[in-house]
């Protein structure tokens, strides 16, 4: 059964935007080489919720990702954290902006081995020369249960330990909004529910925002919300979505036309 609900994107209404896409366009090579990789994408992303971007291969949803968090360039458009308009920021800034209000968390888990859990978790905190919330740092240590790992290196981890390790370093400096890209897609099935269950509990517990790109829509499950993208575009929207709904939302995506696309720029 088809539980997929698609809603227009300007009728979300919950919460002010954390983020912000408006006619945000990429384009790789020229000519007949030329790849649209987003086509004119309109989105915005609530604050204090956990949002899915979901896709099939080649949609746009990495490239999404990336121009939101100023990993990349845009081609034209504009991208917007919270009232700043990012696409607008040269190198300087735009690495300042990633490192006092962008959390990141990826596939590989990017933990310096000679670390310990510990010092890799405050390490962004200490190289932006700033002071670790002991308050802070002890409420994710019990969120993500750490407390007995911290004095563990990264080899003598699991690899869901590694991950969760990986979010509380993401979270540590209190950013805007964390972008996770295929969060789960190097861990077994029960460490992944187990780090999804963890990012879920850090904005409804402690008030985060996270993106999050991921082809599982056992993952897409635990956001609060599953925004569809296909050939560059937004196509639909998933609210409070189940695996089914995902799945037959992204099942859809597959047969679609661009031009009957539903939520996004025909």
């Amino acid at each position: 059964m088809d539980t997929t609900v698609y809603v227009p994107l300007d009728g979300m209404g919950a919460g002010s935007p954390a983020v912000r896409a408006r006619s945000l366009t990429k384009t790789y090579g020229k000519g007949e080489a030329e790849v649209h990789a987003l086509a004119g994408v309109d989105v915005d992303f609530a604050e204090g919720r956990f949002t899915a971007i979901m896709g099939p291969s080649g949609s746009g949803k990495s490239t999404l990702m990336h121009l939101l968090a100023g990993l990349d360039s845009a081609t034209s458009g504009q991208a917007f954290l919270g009232t700043t308009d990012i696409t607008r920021l040269g190198d300087r800034d735009l690495t300042a902006l990633r490192r006092d209000r962008v959390g990141f968390v990826f596939q590989q888990f990017n933990l310096l081995p000679m670390f310990t859990a510990e010092q890799n978790i405050t390490l962004p905190v200490e190289l932006a020369g700033g002071t670790v919330d002991q308050a802070w740092f002890a409420t994710l240590v019990e969120t993500l249960g750490l407390r007995d790992r911290l004095s563990h290196r990264p080899g003598e981890l699991s690899g869901g330990q590694q991950q969760r390790v990986a979010i509380a370093r993401a979270l540590i400096a209190q950013p805007d909004v964390v972008f996770a890209d295929e969060p789960t897609g190097n861990l077994d099935s029960r460490s992944g529910a187990e780090v999804l269950s963890f990012l879920r509990r850090s904005v409804r517990e402690l008030g985060r925002t996270i993106i999050m790109v991921t082809h599982d829509p056992a993952a897409a499950a635990y956001a609060d919300r599953v925004v569809l993208i296909a050939d560059g575009k937004i196509a639909g929207d998933i609210t409070d979505p189940t695996p089914e709904a995902a799945l037959a939302g992204l099942d859809a995506l597959r047969t679609l036309e661009p031009s009957v696309a539903v939520g996004g720029d025909a």
